[in-house]
Order: C-alpha cells, then structure tokens, then sequence
C-alpha cells in the first residue's frame, strides 16, 4: 500500500516498523493522563503513532493525543476484537 503522485508513481510507502514504544494498533490500555488539557483515566484500544502520540478509542468516543508515556498495556493484539 502505498500513496502516488498525479501520475500514479509510488511516492510514499507505509513504514514497515509495526511497534512504537512497546505498542501496536490495536492493543488494550489504560492511560492515566495527569498533566495537560487531556486529564483522567483512559481505558480502549491504542492507535499507535511514530511520534509516541497515541489515540485510544473507547466507548464514549476517541481521545487523541495521549502521550505513550501515560500508557500501561492491558492486553496486546491477539486477531480478536474485545468489549471493554
């Protein structure tokens, strides 16, 4: 998969890296954020970024920009999708 130019050339790829900071799209956390705009205790799943900012989707909706820092992973991705 790959993104191209107006002429259809591949000029961007997807970075073939999966793990940032210990975690993987689709992991269980639980973030508790104590500094910032973003305060409070997050449980969901972990859409991982190269940057080390995370969103973590949970059932009220998704939190963006959550530092790896304030995350602790509960379950790592096993291919089944879980109700939390």
């Amino acid at each position: 998969m790959c993104g191209t130019n107006k002429y259809g050339f591949p000029i961007r790829h997807r970075e073939p890296k999966q793990v940032h900071f210990g975690f993987k799209t689709g992991d269980i956390v639980k973030a508790v954020v104590t500094t910032g705009k973003k305060v409070g205790e997050y449980v969901g799943r972990v859409l991982c970024r190269k940057t080390g900012s995370f969103d973590i989707a949970t059932k009220s909706g998704r939190i963006a920009g959550i530092n790896h820092r304030f995350c602790w992973p509960i379950h790592h991705k096993d291919g089944y999708s879980y109700a939390f």
